[in-house]
């Protein structure tokens, strides 16, 4: 079970933000898809979808060589407020993730 250390601890990184704000429509991902939108590594983006996996922000799921992510829709109401309010936040260092424009 998550605690809201955890939780805000993985929402506190740009990039993990931004890979939770593309999985905010209920639909999957593979790791390849969120390097090619956000420019970051496989070996960097793996450890930033694996917090957001520890704090219970996603879920995976192992399709032949790939791994997919989506949002856990089963996170507890409180932390999805805590989550949509982050989200909702504006950012000013939200203009770079990745060397290129996140906007």
């Amino acid at each position: 079970m998550s605690t809201i250390e955890q939780v805000l601890s993985a929402l506190a990184n740009p990039v993990r933000r931004e890979a939770m704000r593309l999985l905010m429509d209920g639909h999957e991902m593979c790791l390849c898809e969120f390097m090619d939108r956000l420019g970051i590594a496989q070996s960097s983006m793996s450890r930033h979808m694996t917090a957001l996996k520890t704090a219970g922000l996603v879920i995976d799921r192992r399709d032949a060589q790939w791994v997919r992510y989506r949002r856990n829709a089963s996170l507890d109401q409180g932390y999805k407020v805590v989550l949509e309010a982050v989200l909702a936040a504006p950012e000013t260092a939200r203009s770079v993730v990745g060397g290129r424009s996140a906007a």
